[in-house]
């Protein structure tokens, strides 16, 4: 049976994540347009460069706000980075079946009839294929990185002699 307090718990920290996720998809998207739009950085490095400045802020605000913990720095650096690149490399699968499988590459301009774009197809593949990384990237560190373990949570019983 789930607690009620352990329920109202996980609610307030998918609250927090979805608040962190929001902060990082701007930074990574406004980071991205600038770099590839208005700079004409290819699509890979302004990817690259997007989700770098996205899971720094990501990691920093997760770790001490959304998951609180104080454990190992370079333990949960070192797992948040790796879940980084698994979720990227799954993010850069959906951008390259969308781009290039699918033909979004080169939609047209007016693609999105109120938000008229150069590189229309990239834009909006952006936004999708980040979604994905977003709900694999928080199944990852919530079962992987931040993980409570059961004696994080129970109060330790001393053994009486």
């Amino acid at each position: 049976m789930i607690n009620k307090s352990e329920a109202a718990k996980t609610l307030v920290q998918l609250a927090k994540y979805g608040v962190i996720g929001v902060m990082n998809t701007l930074i990574t998207a406004i980071s991205f347009y600038l770099l590839n739009t208005w700079l004409k950085v290819p699509y890979g490095p302004s990817n690259i460069i997007g989700y770098v400045l996205g899971v720094i802020n990501s990691f920093i605000w997760n770790r001490n706000w959304v998951f609180k913990t104080k454990k190992n720095l370079k333990r949960e650096a070192l797992l948040f980075g790796c879940g980084f690149i698994i979720c990227w490399l799954l993010q850069g699968g959906v951008s390259l079946l969308l781009l290039e499988g699918l033909g979004w590459k080169n939609l047209p301009v007016d693609t999105i009839p109120f938000l008229p774009m150069e590189k229309a197809g990239q834009n909006i593949v952006m936004v999708i294929s980040m979604v994905v990384y977003t709900i694999a990237n928080y199944v990852y560190n919530r079962t992987v990185t931040f993980k409570q373990q059961e004696n994080d949570e129970q109060p330790i019983e001393t053994e009486k002699k």
